[in-house]
């Protein structure tokens, strides 16, 4: 079998630090805002004409933080509950045979400033860092099959998960101006229940932190309401 040279198109700036509390699928968090940063070699307006056409976008990236722990034949999806496995290629699991995933995401604009050609993004569920490896429009006619069946997945991951903010939490996203969805964006990756499927088994109040942007924040979670108790800058 022959083997192939694959050379990233440019990276993602998100503002998931960390892989923890990262959506399992793009667009459960629209507030979720990113830009694709183009390597030297396609850094240039020409590979994006007519791109502004499209309303939304496909990602091809590669798992750049798992890739090199291998791939597994078997997989456990979160979706259900970490305790059955499904063949790798059943899923949407990160340790694949190429390390290859995709995303449709929304295009917000076109941006080209100071010699940097760049897509401002919503809606992503990639790590801060990502390769991307190709770009190709969003064709709903084509891509949006109304008939198709999805097995397991086969509805919106939904959760009763409820949030709500300490004074100070609520105090911080008040008066930091940067991020006007903040309140909104950390509402709906609560609301996504991050945390692994065997902690949600547990009923004792748990503490958890994550970093979303440059900002700390810590919260605990009772049965199905979360607080957030802390937010801080790094």
């Amino acid at each position: 079998m022959d083997n192939y040279q694959i050379v990233p198109i440019g990276h993602i700036e998100s503002p998931y630090k960390q892989k923890f509390a990262i959506p399992r699928q793009p667009r459960l968090v629209p507030q979720a805002k990113a830009r694709l940063i183009f390597t030297k070699d396609f850094n240039r307006e020409e590979f994006v004409r007519g791109i502004d056409e499209f309303s939304h976008l496909w990602l091809l990236f590669r798992f750049h933080e798992t890739a090199d722990k291998g791939y597994s034949a078997l997989v456990r999806p979160p979706r259900l509950g970490g305790n059955e496995k499904k063949g790798v290629f059943a899923t949407r699991a990160t340790f694949r045979p190429n390390g290859i995933g995709m995303s449709a995401v929304k295009l917000e604009s076109i941006e080209y400033k100071n010699g940097q050609l760049a897509l401002q993004l919503s809606g992503i569920d990639l790590l801060d860092g990502t390769p991307i490896i190709d770009i190709k429009p969003y064709l709903p006619y084509s891509d949006a099959m109304t008939d198709a069946s999805a097995g397991f997945a086969d509805t919106r991951p939904e959760t009763q998960m409820t949030v709500a903010f300490s004074e100070q939490a609520d105090s911080y996203i008040s008066q930091q101006q940067q991020y006007p969805e903040l309140r909104a964006f950390i509402t709906n990756v609560l609301k996504q229940d991050p945390r692994p499927a065997y902690k949600k088994q547990k009923q004792q109040t748990q503490f958890y932190g994550m970093t979303l942007y440059d900002f700390n924040i810590r919260w605990q979670v009772d049965e199905n309401h979360n607080q957030v108790i802390e937010i801080s800058k790094q």
